[in-house]
C-alpha cells in the first residue's frame, strides 16, 4: 500500500477514535476538568498542525481551555480540514518540508510525512492519558485501538479491578 494510503488510513483511525471519546464524554453526566483538557489538547494540536501544514495562523492554541460544545465543534473542523488537506495531497508532496514556528517560538522545517506521523502518534499517545484519567475517575476507559477500527468491533478486554481509593484520591 503506498505511504499516502496509509497516512490517510492512520488519520482516519485518528478521526474515529476522536469521534468515540467525544461522543462518551458527551454521554456523561459531568466529564472530569482533567479529561476534558486533555482531551482538548489533542484536538488542539491537531488544529495547531493542519494550520502549520495549510500555512496559516492556529484557529487555536495548542493546549485550549475549551467548553464540551466547543471541543465537539473544533472536533468537527479538524476532521474535515484533515480530510480536505489529505484527500488533495499526493505521493511526492510528502516529502516537501513545512517551515513554522512551534508555540515556544522556535523556528523549525520538518516533512509533511513526518508532521502527519506526529499528528496520529501524538494523538494516540493522548487518548491513553484521557482513558487513564476517566479510569482514575472510575469512569469507563474507551476503547480506540487501531485494530478496533480496522476490524470494525472493540478489542478484546479484561475487566479490571477498580483502581485502590487511595490512588484515585492521589489524582484529585
Amino acid at each position: 500500500m503506498p505511504l499516502i494510503e496509509q497516512l490517510r488510513r492512520l488519520w482516519a483511525h485518528a478521526a474515529w477514535a476522536d469521534q468515540a471519546f467525544l461522543a462518551e464524554l458527551e454521554r456523561l453526566s459531568a466529564v472530569p476538568p482533567i479529561v476534558l483538557r486533555e482531551y482538548a489538547h489533542i484536538l488542539g494540536a491537531e488544529e495547531v498542525w493542519l494550520a502549520r501544514l495549510e500555512m496559516r495562523p492556529s484557529r487555536t492554541q495548542v493546549w485550549p481551555e475549551l467548553t464540551l460544545p466547543a471541543v465537539a465543534e473544533l472536533a468537527r473542523d479538524t476532521r474535515e480540514g484533515y480530510e480536505r488537506y489529505l484527500a488533495k495531497l499526493s505521493e511526492p508532496d510528502l516529502d516537501q518540508s513545512v517551515a513554522y514556528r512551534n508555540s515556544a517560538g522556535q523556528e523549525f522545517t520538518t516533512s509533511i510525512v513526518d508532521i502527519l506521523f506526529q499528528v496520529v502518534l501524538h494523538g494516540q499517545y493522548h487518548r491513553g492519558k484521557v482513558n487513564v484519567h476517566l479510569r482514575q475517575a472510575e469512569l469507563s476507559p474507551v476503547p480506540a485501538d487501531f485494530i478496533a477500527f480496522v476490524r470494525g468491533t472493540p478489542a478484546a478486554t479484561t475487566v479490571l479491578p477498580p483502581l485502590p481509593t487511595e490512588a484515585v484520591r492521589s489524582t484529585a
